[in-house]
């Protein structure tokens, strides 16, 4: 077990991370877990565990958290009027699908591969925040059952490979199928928790090497814990600032502070 003077500084770092991503969260649509997983992965690096699974710990207890932030969300956002629940309920079922097929990849997978896909996915998400256009359309409304099946796989699948909830890959998928950017934030976390609940669940049954101390599964309850005590103030305040303000600036630069993770994540995974 590291001593005080080690685990304090890096507790007070989980409370300031989770203030952040409820932050992120809700305010940005982007789903905290594109915040927690790099963060999660550095602290416990900085404990000294850095065993082949670490990424899986990191992924896992990033989506349990998600469960609580965005049950917030889309009660913040339910209370403005701005969750599609038709979207949500025909949607759910196939990212949930999704979702468990990806942790069963998860589970197969060690932590140099799986920073890879995350360096890959973050890089993607980033490029489309900064270079993304609200006009550019896929359709003029959501799509029907032939290819909501493959894209609500798709969903599920790729936040569970990144640990995180709906909004990095809803909210653009959405709004490319003509959804306003508001309604779509709000069902994004509705996606969150279709993506979150049944992931995190199954990884509780998923052992892993080296695992830090007090980790149930692949889920480490003291950072999960500790963030939700910080996302469950800072998620709804994210929620009403994205009715109040045009988030696109900050959404620039979150870009290039999610390339930089995601390039610095890439840079680990080849072993440099």
């Amino acid at each position: 077990m590291p001593d005080l003077a080690t685990l304090l500084p890096m507790l007070a770092l989980l409370l300031v991370t989770g203030a952040l991503a409820g932050l992120v969260a809700g305010l940005l649509g982007v789903g905290g877990g594109i915040v927690l997983v790099p963060a999660y992965f550095y602290i416990f690096v900085g404990l000294g565990h850095d065993g082949p699974g670490l990424m899986q710990v990191c992924l896992a207890t990033s989506l349990a958290t998600i469960i609580v932030t965005s049950a917030r969300s889309v009660m913040s956002h339910n209370r403005k009027g701005a969750v599609d629940w038709q979207i949500l309920r025909h949607w759910a079922p196939g990212i949930a699908v999704g979702a468990l097929i990806g942790v069963l990849v998860v589970a197969q997978l060690r932590t140099q591969a799986l920073q890879a896909i995350f360096g890959l996915l973050a890089l993607t998400v980033s490029l489309y925040m900064a270079l993304g256009r609200d006009a550019w359309r896929l359709g003029p409304q959501m799509p029907g059952l032939a290819v909501r099946a493959p894209l609500s796989g798709a969903v599920g699948f790729l936040s569970v490979l990144m640990g995180i909830g709906g909004g990095s890959f809803g909210v653009p998928l959405m709004t490319l199928y003509n959804v306003p950017i508001h309604r779509a934030v709000a069902t994004a976390a509705g996606f969150g928790i279709t993506i979150a609940l049944p992931s995190a669940a199954a990884f509780l049954l998923v052992p892993v090497e080296g695992a830090p101390p007090y980790t149930v599964g692949a889920v480490n309850v003291p950072a999960f814990a500790l963030t939700i005590a910080m996302t469950l103030i800072t998620a709804p305040m994210g929620a009403a600032l994205a009715h109040k303000m045009n988030p696109k600036p900050l959404k620039r630069v979150f870009a290039v502070f999610l390339a930089a993770v995601a390039l610095n994540m890439l840079r680990k995974a080849l072993g440099y």
